[in-house]
């Protein structure tokens, strides 16, 4: 018994490929954090460009945002073939995927290029988008990619860090970032990995502290808003957080399917569609003085921190413009315009429960419906309290989070993320060049004899 730990504890200290895995691993976390905090300046920027030329010339969006949607849309079928969209679906394909070509495309570097400089662009011009699923692919494919530098083979466990890893990275969450991970992406718990995914989450956690330092995603929020709960807001939270959030996913998936007679035509068409969705978006950004476009994230930290209501009709005008959005073809995720619409939701009902702060009606709206956007309660709930450094909800907010998602799960049995990422399944070409490939590496070498399994000749 001791002799045989030694050889393992031997093992674990001299073998090269265990330290070749080991130095992909910690290089991977590190370069996922490093491209996670300059994806977040740069996407800043983006956003600051769109809030203030809003608020000086709000008309040239009537050019630009229809204009960039169809180019952006363009461009990404025609270059950048699986940029589409969140991110978090490819990820989930490419996981699932037994296909090492599909896998390599999907998580590709000229895909990844693609997918974060047009999701910079689509926020410059008004696009209802987020920075976090792009994160993620972010993540799966710089995990994917060390390890193919490495000559190592399976990949499949790289993905669920690296998506862990951009998760954390994009909020500052490292919770959420294996719970996600486990919940969202493997629906199922593994020991062995789960300790690896925590260890990502360490690494690329400590590599954004140190160079932007300990923050809260959207700021802090004084004790004393959270004085007096009542369930009534909980069960009003849950229940219309989750019918929204299945009504957004019922219908993101039924406009990336393109299905129904006029809408496939035109989705054929990737610059006609993204054109027309951007239009609608420009017109509605516009009548609402920039709430419709952008991330959200302003109105809602101002929202959470300061207690600044925005108008009723700011969380279906939202939700419309992020459902265009996702389904325009553009790359983007819909993390942050999910996490304004529900704490808008909650944020209405501050005029009928005068006795709640509307601080804390909008933290409940919030899980409410991103749990019923994303059907993964754990994770909402957890991902709300990292992000507002907030611990007096506990109870309230995991049973708002569990009751949305249930609520969601009545009427969209699809998860979100899993029903779209069926649309990045193998083409037949990533099969073909998979069977090639497979083909040619059991070919045998030129020098070597036709028969290989013949016994050598008598001497």
């Amino acid at each position: 018994m001791f002799r045989r730990d030694l050889r393992r504890i031997r093992f674990a200290f001299t073998s090269k490929m265990l330290w070749k895995r080991r130095m992909v691993f910690l290089l991977g976390a590190v370069a996922v954090g490093v491209a996670s905090v300059v994806f977040a300046k740069v996407a800043d920027g983006a956003q600051d460009f769109y809030v203030h030329t809003m608020a000086h010339t709000p008309w040239v969006f009537l050019i630009l945002t229809p204009l960039g949607f169809g180019l952006f849309a363009w461009a990404t079928t025609r270059w950048f073939d699986g940029a589409q969209g969140s991110g978090i679906p490819q990820a989930i394909a490419a996981r699932r995927s037994g296909n090492p070509v599909h896998r390599a495309r999907l998580l590709s570097a000229k895909v990844t290029i693609g997918k974060i400089a047009l999701t910079c662009l689509g926020l410059a011009v008004g696009g209802s988008i987020g920075r976090e699923g792009p994160t993620v692919q972010l993540g799966c494919a710089i995990m994917v990619a060390m390890a193919a530098f490495a000559g190592l083979g399976r990949a499949n466990g790289l993905v669920l860090v690296g998506a862990a890893a951009g998760i954390a990275g994009a909020f500052n969450t490292p919770l959420a970032g294996v719970m996600f991970a486990i919940e969202e992406m493997a629906k199922s718990y593994d020991k062995r990995l789960t300790g690896l995914i925590s260890a990502a989450v360490v690494i690329s956690g400590m590599v954004s502290l140190a160079l932007v330092g300990q923050y809260s995603y959207f700021g802090s929020i004084p004790s004393e808003a959270f004085a007096s709960i009542g369930w009534g807001a909980v069960i009003f939270c849950a229940v219309v957080g989750g019918v929204g959030g299945a009504i957004f996913s019922r219908g993101l998936v039924a406009m990336s399917r393109a299905r129904g007679r006029y809408l496939g035509p035109l989705k054929k068409r990737p610059f006609v569609f993204g054109a027309v969705c951007g239009l609608i978006i420009a017109v509605l950004a516009i009548a609402t003085d920039g709430f419709a476009g952008g991330s959200g994230y302003g109105p809602t930290r101002d929202l959470l921190e300061q207690g600044v209501a925005t108008p009723w009709w700011y969380a279906p005008i939202k939700l419309l413009t992020t459902l265009l959005s996702s389904a325009s073809g553009i790359p983007g995720g819909l993390f942050s315009p999910s996490l304004s619409v529900g704490a808008n939701i909650g944020a209405a009902l501050a005029p009928f429960m005068p006795e709640m702060d509307i601080r804390a009606l909008a933290m409940l709206g919030m899980v409410g419906y991103f749990a019923g956007v994303v059907q993964a309660p754990l994770t909402a709930f957890i991902i709300v309290m990292e992000m507002t450094n907030e611990v007096h909800l506990v109870v309230p907010l995991l049973a708002t989070a569990l009751l949305g998602a249930g609520v969601s799960r009545l009427l969209a049995p699809e998860p979100l993320y899993h029903a779209l990422s069926f649309g990045y399944d193998p083409t037949p070409d990533d099969k073909a060049q998979a069977e090639a490939l497979k083909t040619e590496s059991t070919k045998p070498e030129e020098n070597e004899p036709e028969d290989t399994k013949a016994a050598p000749p008598r001497v």
